[in-house]
C-alpha cells in the first residue's frame, strides 16, 4: 500500500503517548499521485473520501481507532468528546478536545490554519480549524478553555500549527482588513502591505501563534509550508477557485494511543 506524506511537529512528536500527522493532498510523492481528498461535501466518491480517511489513520499507525470530525462554519465551538463518536457524527463546530484514549480528533482545511494541541503532563488533546473568522473570534482561546476543563493547563500544552496560508500570499483589501481588525484589535499587527503589493495582506499563521500566546500557551509550532505557495503538495481554496472548481481539503489528526 503506498502511504500518503504528512508533516510532522517535532514537538508533539516528544510527547509519549501522542500520534499526530498533518497530511496533504497527495497519497505519494510521485508526479501521478492521486489525490487524498477528506472532505465529504465536495461531490467526491464518499467510498473514496471514506478510503482516503481510512490511509491516513492507518499511516498513523492508528488502526481502526474512531476517527472524529466536524461539520466546519468558521465557528468559536468547540466539542468536547466524552464517548466515541456514531462513525457519521458530524456536529457543527470549528474544536474539538477530548481526554479519553482511543479517539483520534480530525480536522480538515484549505488555506485556514490546522492547530493541534496536546498537554505534556495530562492526557487531554485538542484541535482546531482556524480561519480569519474563527481565528478573530476566539477558536484558539475556546480550545484551549475547554482542555483546561478536562485538566490541562496552558503552561503544558504544546501547539502546532500545520499548512496553513502565508502572509504573503494572503491578500484581503481594505475593507477586509478592516473587518478582521474590528472584530480583534490584536490582529492590527498582522495586516500588512507587502512590497510590491498595493493592498493588504493578513498573515494569518502569525496571528494565530499570537492568539495561541495570548491563551497562555507558550510552546508553539510551525510545520509544513504555505498552501497556496505549494499547490502540488497541499489543497488551496484560493488556487483552486481561480480556476472555478472546488478544493479538496486535507486532514489533520491527533490522537491518544
Amino acid at each position: 500500500m503506498t502511504h500518503p506524506p504528512f508533516d510532522k511537529a517535532s514537538s508533539l512528536a516528544d510527547i509519549d503517548g501522542i500520534r499526530h500527522g498533518f497530511f496533504g493532498r497527495r497519497q505519494d510523492d510521485a508526479a501521478n499521485a492521486t489525490d487524498l481528498n477528506t472532505s465529504e461535501t465536495i461531490g467526491d466518491n464518499p467510498d473514496q473520501v471514506a478510503h482516503n480517511r481510512r490511509l491516513a489513520m492507518t499511516t498513523l499507525g492508528l488502526g481502526t481507532m474512531p476517527l472524529a470530525s466536524l461539520r466546519q462554519t468558521h465557528s468559536v465551538k468547540v466539542e468536547t468528546l466524552t464517548f466515541a463518536p456514531a462513525p457519521d457524527a458530524r456536529p457543527e463546530a470549528d474544536g474539538m478536545v477530548t481526554a479519553l484514549k482511543g479517539i483520534a480528533l480530525g480536522i480538515l482545511t484549505a488555506d485556514c490554519a490546522p492547530v493541534l494541541f496536546a498537554d505534556r503532563e495530562a492526557s487531554v488533546i485538542g484541535a482546531c480549524h482556524a480561519g480569519w473568522q474563527g481565528a478573530v473570534g476566539g477558536i484558539i482561546a475556546n480550545t484551549v478553555t475547554a482542555m483546561a476543563a478536562l485538566g490541562a493547563t496552558p503552561d503544558n500544552i504544546v501547539a502546532a500549527i500545520g499548512p496553513t496560508i502565508y502572509g504573503v500570499d494572503y491578500e484581503v483589501g481594505p475593507d477586509r482588513a478592516a473587518q478582521i481588525i474590528a472584530a480583534n484589535p490584536h490582529a492590527k499587527d498582522h495586516i500588512h502591505i507587502p512590497d510590491g503589493s498595493a493592498r493588504e495582506h493578513f498573515d494569518l499563521p502569525g496571528f494565530v501563534a499570537s492568539e495561541i500566546r495570548r491563551a497562555g500557551v507558550k510552546m508553539i509550532e510551525v510545520t509544513g509550508s504555505s498552501t497556496y505557495a505549494s499547490p502540488a503538495r497541499y489543497f488551496s481554496h484560493r488556487q483552486t477557485t481561480k480556476n472555478g472548481t472546488p478544493a479538496g481539503r486535507q486532514i489533520s489528526i491527533i490522537a491518544i494511543e
